[in-house]
Protein backbone atom coordinates (compact mmCIF):
# COMPACT_ATOMS: atom_id res chain seq x y z
CA UNK A 1 0.00 0.00 0.00
CA UNK A 2 1.28 3.46 -0.98
CA UNK A 3 0.73 6.45 1.29
CA UNK A 4 1.43 10.14 0.67
CA UNK A 5 1.42 10.89 4.38
CA UNK A 6 -1.04 12.56 6.71
CA UNK A 7 -2.23 16.14 6.38
CA UNK A 8 1.00 17.37 8.01
CA UNK A 9 3.32 16.89 5.05
CA UNK A 10 0.98 18.52 2.47
CA UNK A 11 0.51 21.52 4.75
CA UNK A 12 4.25 21.84 5.36
CA UNK A 13 4.94 21.40 1.65
CA UNK A 14 2.50 24.19 0.80
CA UNK A 15 4.00 26.43 3.51
CA UNK A 16 7.52 26.01 2.12
CA UNK A 17 6.25 26.58 -1.41
CA UNK A 18 4.46 29.76 -0.35
CA UNK A 19 7.55 31.03 1.48
CA UNK A 20 9.81 30.37 -1.49
CA UNK A 21 7.44 31.97 -4.00
CA UNK A 22 6.94 34.98 -1.72
CA UNK A 23 10.68 35.54 -1.34
CA UNK A 24 11.20 35.03 -5.05
CA UNK A 25 8.55 37.57 -6.01
CA UNK A 26 10.07 40.11 -3.62
CA UNK A 27 13.47 39.55 -5.26
CA UNK A 28 12.13 39.86 -8.82
CA UNK A 29 10.20 43.00 -7.87
CA UNK A 30 13.45 44.54 -6.66
CA UNK A 31 15.20 43.40 -9.84
CA UNK A 32 12.72 45.40 -11.95
CA UNK A 33 13.40 48.54 -9.92
CA UNK A 34 17.15 48.65 -10.51
CA UNK A 35 18.80 49.99 -13.64
CA UNK A 36 22.21 48.40 -13.02
CA UNK A 37 22.67 45.12 -14.85
CA UNK A 38 24.92 43.53 -12.23
CA UNK A 39 22.54 44.33 -9.37
CA UNK A 40 19.57 43.09 -11.38
CA UNK A 41 21.45 39.86 -12.05
CA UNK A 42 22.00 39.32 -8.33
CA UNK A 43 18.32 39.86 -7.57
CA UNK A 44 17.25 37.43 -10.31
CA UNK A 45 19.70 34.79 -9.09
CA UNK A 46 18.29 35.18 -5.60
CA UNK A 47 14.78 34.89 -7.05
CA UNK A 48 15.74 31.65 -8.81
CA UNK A 49 17.13 30.26 -5.57
CA UNK A 50 13.97 31.23 -3.71
CA UNK A 51 11.36 30.07 -6.26
CA UNK A 52 13.22 27.13 -7.78
CA UNK A 53 15.14 25.97 -4.74
CA UNK A 54 12.58 26.60 -1.99
CA UNK A 55 9.20 27.20 -3.63
CA UNK A 56 9.47 24.15 -5.90
CA UNK A 57 12.21 21.74 -4.84
CA UNK A 58 11.90 22.03 -1.05
CA UNK A 59 8.13 21.70 -1.43
CA UNK A 60 8.68 18.58 -3.54
CA UNK A 61 11.03 16.94 -1.07
CA UNK A 62 9.00 17.81 2.03
CA UNK A 63 6.00 16.23 0.32
CA UNK A 64 8.10 13.17 -0.51
CA UNK A 65 8.85 12.69 3.20
CA UNK A 66 5.26 11.56 3.55
CA UNK A 67 5.64 9.02 0.73
CA UNK A 68 5.73 5.48 2.15
CA UNK A 69 5.24 1.97 0.79
CA UNK A 70 4.15 -0.86 3.06
CA UNK A 71 6.73 -3.60 3.47
CA UNK A 72 9.77 -1.64 2.27
CA UNK A 73 11.92 1.29 3.26
CA UNK A 74 12.11 4.31 0.99
CA UNK A 75 15.57 5.78 0.43
CA UNK A 76 16.88 8.45 -1.93
CA UNK A 77 19.94 8.49 -4.15
CA UNK A 78 21.99 11.53 -3.11
CA UNK A 79 23.50 12.57 -6.50
CA UNK A 80 20.16 12.33 -8.32
CA UNK A 81 18.41 14.22 -5.54
CA UNK A 82 20.96 17.03 -5.69
CA UNK A 83 20.69 17.06 -9.49
CA UNK A 84 16.91 17.50 -9.23
CA UNK A 85 17.46 20.56 -7.01
CA UNK A 86 19.91 21.98 -9.53
CA UNK A 87 17.42 21.44 -12.36
CA UNK A 88 14.75 23.38 -10.46
CA UNK A 89 17.04 26.35 -9.80
CA UNK A 90 18.45 26.46 -13.35
CA UNK A 91 15.15 26.23 -15.24
CA UNK A 92 13.50 28.85 -13.03
CA UNK A 93 16.57 31.06 -13.35
CA UNK A 94 16.48 30.72 -17.13
CA UNK A 95 12.84 31.78 -17.21
CA UNK A 96 13.50 34.76 -14.93
CA UNK A 97 16.45 35.93 -17.02
CA UNK A 98 14.48 35.62 -20.26
CA UNK A 99 11.74 37.94 -19.01
CA UNK A 100 13.98 39.99 -16.71
CA UNK A 101 16.48 41.29 -19.28
CA UNK A 102 14.14 42.02 -22.16
CA UNK A 103 10.95 43.90 -22.80
CA UNK A 104 8.14 41.72 -21.41
CA UNK A 105 5.65 40.44 -23.96
CA UNK A 106 2.99 37.75 -23.95
CA UNK A 107 4.91 35.63 -26.47
CA UNK A 108 8.15 35.85 -24.50
CA UNK A 109 6.43 35.00 -21.21
CA UNK A 110 4.66 32.01 -22.79
CA UNK A 111 7.87 30.73 -24.39
CA UNK A 112 9.81 31.11 -21.14
CA UNK A 113 6.95 29.53 -19.20
CA UNK A 114 6.88 26.56 -21.57
CA UNK A 115 10.59 25.95 -21.06
CA UNK A 116 10.41 26.49 -17.30
CA UNK A 117 7.28 24.36 -16.86
CA UNK A 118 8.77 21.40 -18.71
CA UNK A 119 11.91 21.79 -16.62
CA UNK A 120 9.95 21.86 -13.36
CA UNK A 121 8.05 18.71 -14.33
CA UNK A 122 11.34 17.08 -15.30
CA UNK A 123 12.68 18.05 -11.87
CA UNK A 124 9.75 16.28 -10.23
CA UNK A 125 10.17 13.03 -12.13
CA UNK A 126 13.95 13.07 -11.77
CA UNK A 127 13.45 13.50 -8.03
CA UNK A 128 11.04 10.57 -7.99
CA UNK A 129 13.58 8.50 -9.94
CA UNK A 130 15.96 8.99 -7.01
CA UNK A 131 13.67 6.81 -4.86
CA UNK A 132 15.22 3.51 -3.86
CA UNK A 133 12.77 0.85 -2.58
CA UNK A 134 11.97 -2.82 -2.94
CA UNK A 135 9.29 -2.16 -5.54
CA UNK A 136 8.74 -1.33 -9.20
CA UNK A 137 7.13 1.88 -10.43
CA UNK A 138 4.87 2.53 -13.43
CA UNK A 139 2.98 5.66 -14.45
CA UNK A 140 -0.44 6.66 -15.70
CA UNK A 141 0.40 8.58 -18.88
CA UNK A 142 -2.77 10.68 -18.68
CA UNK A 143 -1.92 11.97 -15.22
CA UNK A 144 1.69 12.48 -16.24
CA UNK A 145 0.56 14.65 -19.16
CA UNK A 146 -1.77 16.52 -16.80
CA UNK A 147 1.09 17.18 -14.38
CA UNK A 148 3.19 18.59 -17.23
CA UNK A 149 0.29 20.82 -18.28
CA UNK A 150 -0.15 22.08 -14.72
CA UNK A 151 3.59 22.76 -14.46
CA UNK A 152 3.60 24.76 -17.71
CA UNK A 153 0.55 26.82 -16.74
CA UNK A 154 2.01 27.41 -13.27
CA UNK A 155 5.31 28.56 -14.79
CA UNK A 156 3.60 30.96 -17.21
CA UNK A 157 1.51 32.44 -14.41
CA UNK A 158 4.56 32.69 -12.16
CA UNK A 159 6.63 34.50 -14.80
CA UNK A 160 3.73 36.83 -15.54
CA UNK A 161 3.56 37.65 -11.83
CA UNK A 162 7.30 38.38 -11.73
CA UNK A 163 6.96 41.13 -14.36
CA UNK A 164 3.64 42.64 -13.24
CA UNK A 165 3.23 42.34 -9.47
CA UNK A 166 4.58 45.28 -7.47
CA UNK A 167 2.45 45.96 -4.39
CA UNK A 168 2.96 43.91 -1.25
CA UNK A 169 -0.67 42.80 -1.10
CA UNK A 170 -0.61 41.43 -4.64
CA UNK A 171 2.75 39.77 -4.04
CA UNK A 172 1.26 37.78 -1.15
CA UNK A 173 -1.76 36.79 -3.25
CA UNK A 174 0.41 35.84 -6.24
CA UNK A 175 2.68 33.74 -4.02
CA UNK A 176 -0.34 31.82 -2.71
CA UNK A 177 -1.57 31.16 -6.27
CA UNK A 178 1.87 29.95 -7.31
CA UNK A 179 2.14 27.69 -4.25
CA UNK A 180 -1.25 26.12 -4.97
CA UNK A 181 -0.28 25.45 -8.60
CA UNK A 182 3.13 23.98 -7.74
CA UNK A 183 1.72 21.78 -4.98
CA UNK A 184 -1.08 20.60 -7.27
CA UNK A 185 1.48 19.67 -9.92
CA UNK A 186 3.45 17.61 -7.42
CA UNK A 187 0.51 15.63 -6.08
CA UNK A 188 -0.85 15.07 -9.59
CA UNK A 189 2.50 13.57 -10.54
CA UNK A 190 2.49 11.41 -7.41
CA UNK A 191 -1.03 10.22 -8.21
CA UNK A 192 0.29 9.03 -11.58
CA UNK A 193 2.62 6.55 -9.82
CA UNK A 194 1.69 2.89 -9.49
CA UNK A 195 3.97 0.96 -7.11
CA UNK A 196 4.23 -2.83 -7.02
CA UNK A 197 6.27 -4.73 -4.45
CA UNK A 198 9.00 -6.92 -5.93
CA UNK A 199 10.03 -8.83 -2.78
CA UNK A 200 13.70 -9.01 -3.83
CA UNK A 201 14.84 -8.27 -0.26
CA UNK A 202 17.93 -6.44 -1.57
CA UNK A 203 19.78 -3.92 0.57
CA UNK A 204 18.68 -0.44 -0.41
CA UNK A 205 21.20 2.21 -1.43
CA UNK A 206 20.86 5.88 -0.63
CA UNK A 207 19.66 7.57 2.55
CA UNK A 208 16.26 8.19 4.07
CA UNK A 209 14.35 11.38 3.43
CA UNK A 210 14.77 12.50 7.03
CA UNK A 211 18.53 12.60 6.54
CA UNK A 212 18.01 15.51 4.13
CA UNK A 213 15.98 17.57 6.61
CA UNK A 214 18.92 19.40 8.29
CA UNK A 215 20.37 20.40 4.91
CA UNK A 216 16.94 21.56 3.71
CA UNK A 217 16.38 23.71 6.79
CA UNK A 218 19.85 25.24 6.49
CA UNK A 219 19.23 26.03 2.81
CA UNK A 220 15.87 27.70 3.50
CA UNK A 221 17.34 29.70 6.38
CA UNK A 222 20.25 30.76 4.19
CA UNK A 223 17.93 32.02 1.45
CA UNK A 224 15.89 33.99 4.00
CA UNK A 225 18.98 35.55 5.60
CA UNK A 226 20.57 36.49 2.26
CA UNK A 227 17.35 38.07 1.01
CA UNK A 228 16.83 39.99 4.27
CA UNK A 229 20.41 41.25 4.13
CA UNK A 230 20.03 42.29 0.50
CA UNK A 231 16.83 44.17 1.27
CA UNK A 232 18.56 46.03 4.10
CA UNK A 233 21.62 47.16 2.15
CA UNK A 234 20.14 47.78 -1.31
CA UNK A 235 17.48 50.53 -0.77
CA UNK A 236 20.02 53.35 -0.41
CA UNK A 237 22.00 52.37 -3.50
CA UNK A 238 18.81 51.80 -5.50
CA UNK A 239 17.59 55.27 -4.50
CA UNK A 240 20.84 56.88 -5.63
CA UNK A 241 20.65 55.01 -8.94
CA UNK A 242 17.08 56.17 -9.59
CA UNK A 243 18.04 59.75 -8.74
CA UNK A 244 21.02 59.61 -11.09
CA UNK A 245 18.97 58.14 -13.93
CA UNK A 246 16.05 60.53 -13.46
CA UNK A 247 18.24 63.59 -12.89
CA UNK A 248 16.44 64.52 -9.69
CA UNK A 249 17.76 67.18 -7.29
CA UNK A 250 19.07 64.47 -4.99
CA UNK A 251 21.48 63.39 -7.71
CA UNK A 252 22.36 66.87 -8.98
CA UNK A 253 22.69 68.72 -5.66
CA UNK A 254 26.32 69.36 -4.74
CA UNK A 255 27.78 68.20 -1.49
CA UNK A 256 28.33 71.54 0.23
CA UNK A 257 30.22 70.02 3.11
CA UNK A 258 32.82 68.37 0.89
CA UNK A 259 34.69 71.56 -0.29
CA UNK A 260 34.89 72.92 3.26
CA UNK A 261 36.21 69.62 4.55
CA UNK A 262 38.77 69.46 1.75
CA UNK A 263 39.91 73.03 2.51
CA UNK A 264 40.36 72.26 6.19
CA UNK A 265 42.36 69.15 5.37
CA UNK A 266 44.59 71.09 2.97
CA UNK A 267 45.19 73.81 5.57
CA UNK A 268 46.22 71.20 8.11
CA UNK A 269 48.73 69.62 5.73
CA UNK A 270 50.27 72.88 4.36
CA UNK A 271 49.54 76.02 6.44
CA UNK A 272 51.78 78.29 4.32
CA UNK A 273 50.02 77.37 1.09
CA UNK A 274 46.67 77.78 2.79
CA UNK A 275 47.60 81.30 4.01
CA UNK A 276 48.78 82.28 0.54
CA UNK A 277 45.56 81.00 -0.99
CA UNK A 278 43.55 82.91 1.61
CA UNK A 279 45.48 86.10 0.79
CA UNK A 280 44.80 85.71 -2.92
CA UNK A 281 41.14 85.10 -2.20
CA UNK A 282 40.98 88.23 -0.02
CA UNK A 283 42.69 90.31 -2.72
CA UNK A 284 40.29 88.99 -5.30
CA UNK A 285 37.33 89.84 -3.09
CA UNK A 286 38.69 93.35 -2.51
CA UNK A 287 39.16 93.84 -6.24
CA UNK A 288 35.63 92.73 -6.93
CA UNK A 289 34.33 95.00 -4.19
CA UNK A 290 36.22 97.96 -5.70
CA UNK A 291 34.82 97.23 -9.14
CA UNK A 292 31.32 97.04 -7.71
CA UNK A 293 31.85 100.35 -5.90
CA UNK A 294 33.05 102.08 -9.08
CA UNK A 295 30.06 100.70 -10.95
CA UNK A 296 27.69 102.03 -8.30
CA UNK A 297 29.35 105.45 -8.42
CA UNK A 298 28.82 105.64 -12.16
CA UNK A 299 25.15 104.80 -11.79
CA UNK A 300 24.54 106.88 -8.67
CA UNK A 301 27.03 109.84 -8.49
CA UNK A 302 27.95 110.90 -4.96
CA UNK A 303 28.86 114.49 -4.02
CA UNK A 304 32.22 114.84 -2.31
CA UNK A 305 32.26 116.64 1.04
CA UNK A 306 33.66 120.24 1.02
CA UNK A 307 35.16 122.45 3.71
CA UNK A 308 32.80 124.73 5.62
CA UNK A 309 34.61 128.09 5.89
CA UNK A 310 32.67 129.03 8.98
CA UNK A 311 33.78 125.98 10.90
CA UNK A 312 37.45 125.23 10.29
CA UNK A 313 38.44 121.65 10.63
CA UNK A 314 34.96 120.38 9.88
CA UNK A 315 33.31 119.11 6.73
CA UNK A 316 29.82 119.30 5.39
CA UNK A 317 28.10 118.10 2.31
CA UNK A 318 27.49 120.53 -0.51
CA UNK A 319 24.07 122.08 -0.09
CA UNK A 320 23.52 122.05 -3.83
CA UNK A 321 21.59 118.90 -4.73
CA UNK A 322 22.95 116.64 -7.44
CA UNK A 323 21.73 117.42 -10.89
CA UNK A 324 20.07 114.01 -11.38
CA UNK A 325 17.76 114.44 -8.37
CA UNK A 326 15.51 116.98 -10.02
CA UNK A 327 14.98 114.99 -13.16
Amino acid sequence: MVSLGSWVTPVLAFAFSYLGCLLGLVATARARRTATRSIRTRWLVLGAWAIGGTGIWVMHFVAMIGFTVNGTDVNYDIPITIASWLIAVLVVGAGLFIVGFSRPSALRIIAAGLFTGVGVAAMHYSGVSAVRMDASVSYDTTLVALSFAIAIVAAIVALWFTVTVRRARWITIAAAIMAVAVTAMHYTGMAAMHVRRTMTMKALSGVSALDFVPAILIFVLLVCVILAYALLIEPASDSRQRDAVAGTPNAAAPNLAAPNLAARNAATRNPAAANAAAGKAAAGNAGRAGADDRRDHVIFPVQRPTMNPSEPGTHRLNDNPPAWRGR
